[in-house]
């Protein structure tokens, strides 16, 4: 048989962990390369994972929920499945070490996906991708193993159960299934040659099996995780999911009212502390805005701004042929200001490069937009954005917005920003004094656009206000040039037809 594992990549610039967050397949599916495996949060957005290979699934290595190392493997499948095993004599133990070595490519049939080798040249002269190498140029030889002999692969005996081939092996019935894993699997999971560092095989607990052997009991591997965090027997659990399945509310209810929240319900009242994990995303918002905050020494500037030709001039974009079908709102102005003051204040579009004691100016505008998601704050940006018409920009804010909230956010879109917009409007909130991102100089807070007296030529009245508050690295952009960049920023919201002059 030819088992190859999967290890979980480095899928944005030198990430170390992520998160399992669901997988899409079960232990016996049949899957196909590039079928999607798994979706996993890394510390920058969420990511669906494709199959490397083509065959049986035969091990789910990590449980839903779990954090794991980049590198480390997921999930074990049968490439070929109508394979007879090796013989024990014939498939020798090797070493931790050396098999190790393979699954970092050492091993020529093996087009192991391990940490560090995407992207550039992969072992036996071939291209390193995602989830796998190119084509083979070369012919890869593989060293000698040394032979060990220590009883470890003695054959098993000829009426056990779990020997392929016995009365659940791979000639007989197939091996029962229980919540994604399979019993039968032990002695055929352990005499096979697996790329990298032996993993046990996984078995259910016999007490959740029906004496014919069928399984009895209907729940998610977290759900499973749950009960036995809460020490809940799920046989004795009452089933209110579709298809007879126990759900998260069914297993709280089971354990009592001091298990609520674990369902994702409020704490009873009783409650006065909750912890958070700190991971994903959370933690990497944490670690850089405590970066920027103790490197960039921040100054923020204010200015309010007389926004009613901004809301006409959004509700005519509305109108236009041009905007036929894509939503518009009033970021796209300031948006749009931006991408226009930085060409007078390029400062504000530049990065510290501390090694070098570069100041680096950027002729290019990625335009990062700050997005509250159900996983936390993060900031996708729109590569080229001072290069796009009002309907490409338009369009791109719409995908951008829609994408974070989605959880669907590339880690290509996460990295490269030049400048950032926070709208802090969007919560009824006036302004702030937003924290610079790390590697940029400038950060733009727009506040909510709100009807208050305004003098017009020496009359008060209603117009529609909001507040801009810009924060900029004191090391790159001194204080005349942030407050030019806010100024422009200002007078093009003020009168947006000029911004088709500027």
């Amino acid at each position: 048989m030819a088992r190859r594992q999967f290890k979980l990549p480095d899928v944005g610039e030198g990430l170390t962990e992520g998160e399992i967050l669901q997988w899409f397949v079960q232990v016996g599916d049949q899957v196909t390369t590039n079928q999607t495996l798994v979706e996993i949060e890394t510390a920058k957005a969420a990511v669906e994972l494709p199959s490397p290979y083509e065959g049986e699934v035969v091990e789910l290595l990590v449980n839903v929920g779990d954090m794991v190392d980049v590198g480390a493997p997921i999930i074990t499948i049968e490439t070929e499945p109508g394979s007879a095993p090796a013989a024990p004599s014939e498939a020798p133990a090797v070493p931790a070490q050396a098999a190790v070595a393979e699954a970092m490519g050492g091993a020529a049939e093996e087009p192991a996906v391990a940490a560090g080798l995407i992207g550039g040249e992969a072992p036996g002269g071939r291209t390193a991708v995602l989830v796998g190498y190119g084509p083979r140029t070369t012919t890869a030889k593989r060293r000698p193993r040394r032979a060990v002999h220590d009883g470890a692969h003695q054959p098993p005996p000829a009426g056990d159960p779990e020997v392929p081939g016995g009365p659940l092996g791979s000639e007989g019935v197939k091996p029962v299934r229980h919540g994604g894993l399979e019993v039968g699997r032990l002695v055929e999971a352990r005499e096979a040659p697996h790329a990298g560092p032996a993993v046990p095989a996984r078995t259910i607990a016999v007490e959740e099996q029906g004496e014919t052997g069928k399984v009895t009991v209907l729940a998610k591997p977290p759900v499973r995780k749950m009960a036995r965090d809460l020490g809940v027997d799920l046989r004795t659990v009452t089933p209110t999911g579709p298809g007879g399945t126990i759900t998260r509310t069914d297993v709280a209810a089971a354990a009592g009212p001091s298990a609520v929240s674990l369902a994702g319900e409020s704490r009873p009242s009783t409650a006065r502390e909750e912890r958070i994990p700190i991971k994903g995303v959370r933690k990497m918002t944490a670690q850089a805005m405590v970066t920027s905050a103790f490197t960039a020494p921040h100054v923020t500037e204010f200015v309010t701004v007389d926004a009613t030709r901004t809301m006409d001039f959004v509700e005519q974009l509305k109108k236009h042929p041009g905007m036929a079908g894509i939503k518009v709102s009033p970021l796209l102005v300031l948006a749009k200001a931006v991408c226009l003051a930085v060409r007078n204040t390029p400062e504000v579009n530049a990065t510290w490069d501390e090694q070098a004691q570069e100041i680096v100016l950027k002729r290019y505008v990625n335009l990062g937009v700050a997005a509250a998601t159900p996983r936390g704050l993060i900031v996708p940006n729109i590569k080229d954005a001072d290069a796009m018409s009002w309907p490409e920009l338009a369009t791109a804010l719409n995908q951008l917005t829609e994408t974070a909230r989605a959880g669907r956010t590339a880690p290509s879109d996460m990295t490269g920003g030049t400048f950032t917009i926070t709208n802090v409007g969007v919560f009824g909130v006036d302004t702030g004094t937003p924290i610079i991102n790390p590697g940029e100089s400038a950060i733009l807070a727009f506040g909510a656009i709100k009807p208050q007296p305004w003098v017009v030529e020496g009359v008060v009245m209603p117009r529609q206000v909001t507040t801009l508050a810009l924060s900029f690295d004191h090391r790159i952009v001194d204080g005349a040039a942030g407050s030019k960049f806010l100024v422009d920023v200002a007078n093009v919201l003020e009168n947006p037809i000029a911004a088709l002059l500027f």
